[in-house]
């Protein structure tokens, strides 16, 4: 009996050990497709809005929505994997991913309060590409490169007329969640 209680303890340190050296591949591939739908209903609908408030109000219900369908189609792929949401890598991309974005909540807030919303096109591309590329260190080498071209659109918006910024919104939220979503769906799975 020795050999076998000390066969399983080994066993389990491998896998704890391999768990922690692993990277996170429960980044959805149609999650982010349906995600760059939200992100171009967003934009269709926000172009309609009258006031900075409702255009505001439209893109943050589009965030809720966005985060919904990601974190549920995260927590699909990872139980279809058999591997835990909330193993050591899905940790880590969450400590990596939530700072970023919860300075953009901030920033957003602040920049409303100032009357400042047409920096925020700039402001969300730039932190969400940042949480992208931060989280994307524990997953698959396509993240990454998806959060340098959200950063990419995120400095064009802040330096480009504000009457672009709903524009470059679509082309990151809506295109490039379309265009990775389906890239990841085909080359890592759903």
């Amino acid at each position: 009996m020795r050999i076998e209680a000390q066969a399983e303890r080994d066993l389990r340190f491998i896998r704890a050990t391999m768990e922690r050296a692993g990277s996170f591949t429960a980044v959805p591939g149609w999650g982010g497709v349906a995600m760059g739908v939200v992100g171009l209903a967003a934009t269709t609908l926000s172009w309609r809005a009258g006031t900075s408030d409702a255009w505001l109000a439209v893109w943050l219900g589009a965030a809720v929505v966005a985060s919904a369908i990601g974190v549920g189609a995260m927590a699909r792929k990872a139980r279809h994997a058999g591997a835990p949401l909330l193993s050591a890598p899905g940790r880590r991309f969450a400590l990596a991913f939530v700072p970023p974005v919860a300075a953009g909540a901030v920033l957003t807030l602040v920049l409303w309060r100032a009357g400042q919303t047409a920096l925020l096109p700039g402001i969300w591309l730039l932190l969400y590409g940042a949480a992208v590329v931060t989280g994307g260190a524990h997953s698959i080498s396509v993240v990454p490169v998806m959060g340098v071209s959200l950063m990419v659109l995120g400095g064009a918006a802040l330096l480009a007329p504000a009457s672009w910024g709903t524009a470059l919104l679509a082309a990151g939220f809506g295109g490039l969640h379309v265009v990775f979503g389906a890239l990841i769906a085909r080359r890592f799975g759903g």
